[in-house]
């Protein structure tokens, strides 16, 4: 008698959790994600995002040195400590609006201003000019926009590199030496650094290395390609879990988990790829995995406004992560969300985030596989 007791409340614990788990099961499929229209990178929504750096490429203040002062030799006006990236309120601002001209000047050809445009580069990526940003990396300055600068240096110096136009070489030619400081600057620290950084802000270092990458792939830089891959799998192989209910924090424009998913993808073969991104954001195999936006409270303060950045390099990371992917092609809706939230706002804003969320924005539009 108690054997059949036992084996009853078996049956019964075993029916319970197999309906519960139909329940559940049947929960997840009456739970669909809106398909997202996706944004569109025209004439005119360029024309309206090349006025941002236009604006403010030259406008030498408020401005955000973030030098060491050695001497009163260093207290000099951000014109004459940066003749070429002096506006646009800080130095890597200023570096990204200038690539962000010549990403819209690459695919519109008649994009209003262009002539305005294109002697405003002439003027600013001189020779002259490029030889006085060298000398600010020297003495006090050496770790100066470590890597977030760098990183948009080589990502301006890409697209001058596959920009087909005649003052497309010269101007490359001129940043060169600046190119390759950079590049010096990358070798001699990545062997040094211990510990990657994972924070959602200029210093990660998934970020930094990605940017890095794409340079060095694009102009067969095979130096600093491989060490980029070295350095990658010492810092992220192993990692498990990303816990992305943690992200964003407070006033991040960087995912942490995101950009660390997407430099895994430059550097490791496909199929590594995918066992590695089930073991680091297991997550994203879910059919119905959506994620909420970055919202922001307050557009004109400086830091609160870096969630719209947030929005913008999520959607550019789920875009390359799905890239070539069909298993991950969901995530692009996921994307598509995250741009349609703060493209509408950008244009127009305050400074705070005029002065660079336009780069974020064209960058996002660019991961767009048409």
């Amino acid at each position: 008698m108690i054997k059949y007791y036992f084996v009853f409340a078996l049956s019964i614990v075993f029916l319970s959790c197999n309906t519960s788990h139909k329940k559940k099961n049947t929960l997840k499929e009456a739970t669909k994600i809106e398909v997202v229209e996706s944004p569109v990178l025209n004439l005119e929504q360029a024309n309206r995002l090349a006025q941002l750096p236009l604006h403010c490429m030259n406008t030498e203040y408020p401005n955000k040195l973030g030098q060491i002062i050695g001497s009163e030799a260093d207290l000099k006006t951000p014109k004459e400590l940066h003749p070429a990236f002096y506006g646009c309120f800080d130095w890597h601002s200023a570096v990204h609006g200038h690539w962000s001209l010549v990403s819209l000047l690459k695919q519109f050809p008649d994009l209003e201003n262009r002539e305005e445009i294109q002697e405003k580069l002439l003027f600013n990526i001189s020779k002259e000019n490029i030889e006085q940003e060298l000398l600010y990396f020297e003495g006090h300055n050496k770790s100066f926009e470590r890597t977030y600068g760098w990183a948009w240096l080589l990502k301006l110096a890409e697209e001058l590199h596959t920009w087909n136009h005649p003052i497309a070489k010269e101007l490359e030619n001129n940043l060169q030496p600046l190119t390759d400081l950079i590049i010096s600057k990358y070798t001699k620290f990545l062997p040094k650094l211990n510990y990657p950084i994972r924070v959602g802000e200029h210093p990660n270092t998934a970020f930094g290395l990605s940017f890095a990458y794409d340079y060095a792939v694009e102009v067969n830089h095979e130096e600093l390609k491989a060490l980029i891959e070295k350095r990658a799998k010492d810092f992220y192989l192993e990692d498990q879990d990303c816990p992305l209910s943690w992200e964003p924090s407070g006033f991040d424009f960087l995912s942490p988990c995101l950009e660390e998913a997407a430099l895994m993808k430059r550097v490791l073969e496909v199929e590594d790829f995918k066992v590695w991104l089930n073991d680091f954001l297991p997550e994203l195999n879910d059919e119905n995995f959506d994620w909420s936006v970055g919202e922001v409270s307050d557009r004109t303060d400086g830091k609160l406004v870096h969630l719209d950045g947030v929005n913008f390099s999520r959607a550019w990371s789920l875009n390359y992560i799905a890239k070539d992917l069909p298993d991950y092609k969901r995530l692009q809706n996921l994307a598509n969300k995250h741009i349609n939230y703060s493209l509408p706002s950008i244009v127009g804003d305050s400074y705070e985030g005029g002065h660079w969320l336009g780069s974020f924005a064209i960058y996002a539009l660019n991961s767009i596989e048409e």
